[in-house]
């Protein structure tokens, strides 16, 4: 089985850094029914990298998986998620994790020592890490891809899709643009910052 932790460099400080199994992805594709047992596998390039053994029972969910610390030795995790469900507004009722660590009631467990919550690993989501250039190149490629044209912001605009009205497509250019000088302006402030460096290496 593949294992967890394997090539880890630093402390993995975003939830997309790790592994992670949402509950209401579980319970959607109808596996948290008790008695079924199957394993949960990510892959890259077409080969599995990490893979994680999950048996369901009636109010929990056993974990079995491999995990290797930063510089230490594998070591095997067997660890129990309890289930808590709460009914719905129009019916039917909404599965969480209780994680183990804390007690919490959450949607998603990352995997690592132990299965647990984002906050039990102080994980910050990737846009809060994210300077205002980032977020700006983020929503452009978005616009870009709405807009079917060829991704890259430095690959200019494209034409109308077609089928789209022309007041949409004037309306989500004009996003585009303005995100588009938000991206310019952050580029060009870190251009700076690196022939500053540069000088002051030359002038040392």
């Amino acid at each position: 089985m593949g294992g967890f932790g394997s090539g880890r460099h630093g402390g993995k400080d975003c939830t997309g850094d790790m592994r992670q199994v949402d509950v209401r992805r579980l319970h959607r594709e109808g596996h948290l029914k008790p008695g079924m047992a199957y394993n949960r596998q990510w892959t890259r390039n077409g080969e599995v990298i990490s893979s994680i053994g999950m048996s369901v029972q009636a109010d929990l969910v056993r974990f079995t998986y491999r995990h290797r610390p930063a510089g230490g030795d594998w070591q095997d995790v067997h660890c129990p998620a309890y289930l808590e469900r709460t009914p719905c507004t129009y019916g039917g009722t909404r599965a969480w994790w209780l994680c183990p660590t804390c007690g919490k009631r959450c949607a998603i467990l990352y995997i690592g020592k132990t299965p647990a919550c984002r906050h039990c690993y102080r994980l910050a989501y990737r846009s809060e890490r994210e300077t205002t250039s980032d977020r700006a190149t983020r929503q452009v490629n978005k616009l870009r891809d709405r807009l079917d044209w060829e991704p890259g912001f430095l690959n200019g605009n494209g034409p109308k899709p077609k089928g789209m009205h022309w007041r949409t497509f004037y309306r989500l250019q004009a996003q585009h643009d303005a995100y588009m000088q938000q991206t310019l302006a952050g580029v060009a402030q870190m251009l700076g910052r690196l022939n500053a460096k540069l000088g002051a290496v030359r002038r040392g």
